[in-house]
């Protein structure tokens, strides 16, 4: 018996992550003036909570 393909489309990835699910944020420091350092740290994105698959209505044709 044959195997059958999976026809199901791979979802698209987040515009704003590349997929990763992961962003680089600017470290701030200072409490009330928050300056932005060089350096950088990994944040969860926010448009994919982490997913890296675009939300629905996005990156779709």
């Amino acid at each position: 018996m044959a195997t059958r393909k999976n026809t199901q489309p791979k979802p698209a990835g987040c515009p704003d992550c590349a997929g990763k699910g992961e962003i680089a944020e600017t470290v701030r420091v200072g409490a009330r003036k928050g300056r932005a350092t060089d350096d950088r740290q990994a944040a969860v994105c926010l448009t994919c909570l982490g997913t890296g698959e675009a939300p629905d209505g996005e990156g779709s044709p």
